[in-house]
């Protein structure tokens, strides 16, 4: 069973910054792509980022394009979330994802979740 843990959220004012990292156990690492989603209140889920099983190509949101940037590092079996400039809208509650289809928008396995607060 996959299990995913996240952590790293927290409240920042607008234009900082925030790292989030996803410790991932349970299964062969390297087989999965790994993404984070993010589900603000009122709002349905949505991808923010997602890294290839090599962490060579990556992928995100147009919205977060150019301020976000994912990582991972397969020896920790971590993937991480550099968040900069950070805006209001982006506050939600960020979840780490792994699935072996690694396409857009879907995920086998999700984490409980970390919030993430922007203040204007």
């Amino acid at each position: 069973q996959v299990q995913l843990v996240e952590s790293g959220g927290g409240s920042v004012q607008a234009g900082g910054s925030l790292r989030l990292s996803c410790a991932a156990s349970g299964y062969s690492y390297g087989g999965y792509c790994l993404g984070w989603f993010r589900q603000a209140p009122g709002k349905e889920r949505e991808p923010v980022a997602r890294i290839d099983l090599g962490g060579i190509t990556t992928r995100y949101a147009d919205s977060v394009e150019g301020r976000f940037t994912i990582s991972r590092d397969n020896a920790k079996n971590t993937v991480y979330l550099q968040m900069n400039t950070l805006k209001a809208e982006d506050t939600a509650m960020y979840y780490c994802a792994a699935d072996q289809s690694c396409r857009w928008g879907e995920s086998n396995f999700w984490g409980q979740g970390t919030q993430v607060t922007v203040s204007s």
